[in-house]
């Protein structure tokens, strides 16, 4: 259920991005006056939107005395901008993005923005296998999952000196165009586009949670309109598929075929074999309709 009105201001930043452009696209769809900006005006003729926001070209690492009144005095941002990705492993984000995003935030709120909802990740569960929930101990084991973390606590801690509504999406796995180059999905389909016989993977045992980028920025949306459910939210399909199967699909629903060279890779060491996503606030935040 979307409870706000259709006159709201909507901040949203890193809008040019892989799941920028399909927030923007969704917002569109409730009439609310959306803001958009990134670092570089660049490639923009390829985003239908881009005629119907205003943009607004901003480097948030610049130091700026009030950004509330640059971006307009928006009623709510939806912050996805983050450097770097999908390089999880670089200190950079502990070293750069952390403290330039904590100085962004916390200058535009205290000069009044009222509503923020900010984009976490899974990562931020660290090794725990399962199904993972909003309330357990978070354990980051990468520099952006340790520095993603500490940017939540840190909010989490402004909201005891300033009056503001915060929510913390935390995102799964995705897919869909516009995707990493070097996400599964995009090198099976270099493979294909290649007439390769034999595509080379892991033993594709791992189970993942998974949803398409269009219905991610869906729940984006909706869990930012609507006031039933704040703090974190997992962002997530709750359903645990493996990676082979995962592969497999993909394959049938393109009508391909190709050999899987499983066991090719070894199992990764940065993550568990088996995690997915316990999604009961997304669902009482959509009102059961994930």
């Amino acid at each position: 259920m979307i409870n706000e009105s259709d006159d709201m201001k909507i901040l949203v930043t890193g809008a040019t991005g892989f799941i920028g452009n399909y927030v923007v696209e969704e917002l569109l769809k409730y009439g609310h006056k959306i803001i958009t900006t990134s670092i570089e005006y660049k490639n923009q003729i390829q985003f239908s939107w881009i005629e119907k926001v205003d943009y607004i070209q901003a480097d948030l690492n610049r130091d700026k005395e009030n950004w509330f009144v640059f971006f307009n005095e928006p009623d709510q941002i939806i912050h996805l901008a983050w450097e770097g990705l999908p390089n999880y492993n670089e200190l950079f984000h502990i070293e750069r993005n952390l403290p330039r995003n904590c100085c962004f935030l916390n200058k535009i709120i205290e000069k009044g923005l009222k509503k923020v909802v900010v984009i976490g990740t899974c990562f931020e569960y660290g090794m725990q296998s399962g199904a993972l929930q909003e309330d357990m101990k978070t354990m980051p084991e990468n520099p952006y999952a340790i520095a993603k973390d500490t940017f939540r606590k840190f909010l989490e801690q402004l909201q005891k000196k300033n009056d503001f509504d915060f929510k913390w999406i935390r995102l799964f796995y995705m897919h869909g165009k516009g995707q990493s180059p070097n996400s599964i999905l995009s090198q099976l389909d270099r493979a294909l586009e290649n007439r390769e016989t034999t595509f080379k993977m892991s033993g594709g045992e791992q189970l993942r949670d998974y949803l398409p980028v269009e219905k991610v920025a869906e729940y984006i949306v909706k869990i930012a309109m609507q006031n039933k459910v704040r703090g974190i939210i997992n962002c997530s399909s709750g359903k645990p598929i493996s990676i082979r199967k995962f592969v497999e699909n993909y394959l049938e629903k393109k009508q391909k075929s190709i050999h899987l060279n499983l066991g090719y890779y070894p199992y990764p060491d940065y993550e568990p074999m088996a995690f997915w996503g316990d999604n009961k606030k997304l669902k009482m935040a959509l009102g059961d309709s994930a």
